[in-house]
């Protein structure tokens, strides 16, 4: 089969960028960063800290985003010159060099493509993450902190902020459940694929005969609310527990009951926060976060009745959808996708990237294909 001719793969790649382009509309990203850049120059800005953060952390990531269309753009251009200058002096090296950056965009782009998919109705949204350690005893609990690191490295690798609402700390190692946002536009549309079991093999660092263990952790991932979401909560529907927050081993972190526990009687669902000094702002932080869990849910009962309407078998939440095998070889595999990744030391890194896009074409596909 003959190699595709570099001009042409460097065309088609910039078509797929100009439409990528305008899918996003780069002048109306340019305004909107021009309006956040006069917010956040403001001197009352940090009067109202919630909203400060909010508009640096938006205009951050657009700001981001807009320098990686831009940036793809220029290096198609440069790759184009640098194959140019190859052919003129019959540089091999220079070829050579073109051929890998060309390689890299081709990955990049892909990437960058991944990003026009995202048109759900909460895709554009930030995103609330609770991890839950689940079988596997004292392996899971540090499973659960090992995701937890995983997730947050994930967020610093793209230069998204993260606030960690509340972890609730095993008694021997690693964490029982946590709770975080990830502060960027899309991030839930992003995430959201990450939803499931996820499961571990390895030999236990906790056992002393050095025995194989598979360990299971549950990630949630829902849209953080918003004003016009109007979530209803009464005061007679939810139970307020205060306690005094603690950390690893149950050690005390402060001196009051600050930390915050709300248990909404109708459904259940248990949600905290310790990471302010303030009761009333974990109280609201909980608050925020018990929303966010409440309208996800009534956003699942819908559609599953809609499925239901429609004769569509729908799957349940909580599926398993990852292996990460370190023992007795190294691999990380997605079920549903069947992406594959030969350095879990890496992934669990943060490096998790092809996972996500993989995960976002299949949702896409298969929401196109019941459609």
């Amino acid at each position: 089969m003959a190699a595709i001719d570099p001009s042409e793969e460097i065309a088609e790649l910039t078509a797929t960028m100009n439409g990528i382009a305008s899918v996003l509309d780069l002048d109306a990203m340019r305004k909107d960063i021009a309006n956040l850049g006069e917010q956040a120059a403001a001197p009352d800005l940090w009067d109202d800290q919630a909203r400060a953060q909010k508009v640096t952390s938006k205009l951050s990531a657009l700001q981001s985003e807009l320098d990686r269309v831009e940036g793809l753009l220029r290096r198609l251009e440069d790759v184009s010159v640098l194959y140019e200058l190859a052919a003129e002096e019959e540089d091999d090296g220079t070829r050579q060099e073109a051929d890998r950056e060309l390689d890299s965009l081709r990955r990049d782009v892909g990437s960058m493509e991944v990003r026009t998919l995202l048109s759900g109705e909460y895709d554009a949204r930030e995103a609330l993450v609770t991890i839950n350690s689940q079988a596997g005893g004292v392996d899971a609990a540090d499973w659960a902190q090992m995701l937890l690191r995983m997730y947050l490295r994930w967020a610093e690798r793209r230069g998204y902020a993260t606030e960690v609402y509340d972890t609730s700390y095993a008694e021997e190692a690693g964490i029982k459940s946590a709770t975080f946002t990830v502060k960027a536009p899309y991030a839930y549309g992003t995430l959201r694929g990450e939803h499931g079991t996820h499961r571990l093999v390895r030999i236990s660092p906790f056992d002393n005969q050095g025995r194989r263990q598979t360990s299971f952790a549950g990630v949630d991932v829902v849209p953080v609310v918003e004003q016009a979401d109007h979530i209803e909560i009464a005061d007679d529907d939810i139970r307020v527990d205060v306690y005094r927050a603690s950390g690893p081993g149950g050690q005390g972190v402060n001196t009051t009951d600050s930390a915050v526990r709300i248990t909404h009687l109708a459904s259940n669902i248990v949600v905290s926060c310790q990471n302010e000094r303030s009761q009333l702002q974990n109280k609201a932080t909980a608050m925020a976060v018990l929303q966010a869990k409440l309208l996800e849910r009534k956003r699942q009962e819908e559609a599953q009745a809609m499925s239901e309407l429609r004769g569509e078998a729908t799957s349940s939440w909580g599926t398993q959808i990852r292996n990460y095998v370190l023992h007795p070889y190294q691999i990380v595999k997605d079920l549903r996708t069947s992406v594959e990744a030969g350095n879990p030391s890496a992934v669990l890194d943060g490096d998790i990237d092809a996972f996500i896009e993989a995960e976002i074409r299949w949702a896409r596909k298969r929401e196109t294909d019941q459609n």
